[in-house]
């Protein structure tokens, strides 16, 4: 890498840092294109250098976020084809979006952001195939197929039921002294819930397991090259250096 790529990806980088913090604390919608150029030591000018406008870099920023997540849930299959299992997948992402603020403000569908993250048809349709209920009606199915999901039960309602849970547990991971004495392991917890929930009672051999982590692999590399398109998209000014 040049000296001249590396200043740029510095400088990019400690944008992205100073926004995320300034969503952090006020939301996105009242952050402005100053506070963010004044909090990274930058002119403004560096700022648009990177980002259009400031509705890009927001939608820049949360999108590293999902990408993240979904470099994680595919490490995490690919290592293990077994931990596509729901109960060894649902406590791996909760931890994952805990680790990532901005996906949790995201997930809470907040509509000023819904808003700024949705206004191009693309980014709309984006954002409909990752917020939590669509990936869990994307995943799911393919479990069922493949025998890693009970099939005595509506899938629409396995679907809801699945997201409620996880729902419910994100937000008590994020609030920890909300936890009774005694519950000293929420991962176990959820497995544990979440197996009661939807496992089969036949256990899937080894070749079914494989086959769906193989496809639902797929359903999160063709949602992490998406998520790149639209970074891509977004920081023309990079593109440029």
């Amino acid at each position: 890498m040049s000296q001249l790529v590396e200043l740029h990806s510095r400088k990019a980088a400690r944008i992205l840092d100073s926004a995320r913090e300034l969503v952090l604390d006020h939301g996105a919608g009242k952050v402005t294109v100053s506070e963010i150029s004044r909090a990274a030591g930058v002119g403004k000018g560096t700022v648009y250098l990177y980002w259009p406008s400031k509705e890009d870099l927001i939608r820049g920023l949360f999108a590293r976020d999902q990408l993240t997540a979904l470099e994680a849930a595919i490490g995490h299959i690919t290592a293990d084809p077994a931990n596509v299992r729901p109960s060894r997948l649902a406590p791996f992402i909760v931890r994952t979006a805990h680790r990532l603020p901005l996906a949790r403000i995201l997930h809470r569908s907040d509509p000023e952001l819904v808003r700024l993250l949705t206004q191009e048809a693309g980014d709309r349709e984006l954002y409909a195939r990752t917020n939590p209920a669509a990936m869990a009606g994307a995943v799911l199915p393919i479990l069922r197929r493949h025998g890693l999901v009970r099939d005595d039960r509506p899938l629409a309602g396995q679907t809801y039921a699945l997201h409620a849970v996880l729902t419910g547990f994100s937000a008590a991971v994020s609030d920890p002294a909300s936890a009774p004495p005694g519950v000293d392991d929420p991962d176990a917890l959820l497995a544990d819930t979440v197996g009661l929930l939807v496992d089969p009672p036949v256990p899937p051999g080894e070749a079914a397991v494989a086959a769906a982590a193989e496809e639902v692999v797929a359903v999160f590399r063709e949602l992490r090259d998406a998520v790149l398109d639209l970074i891509d998209r977004g920081q023309a000014g990079e593109q440029s250096t």
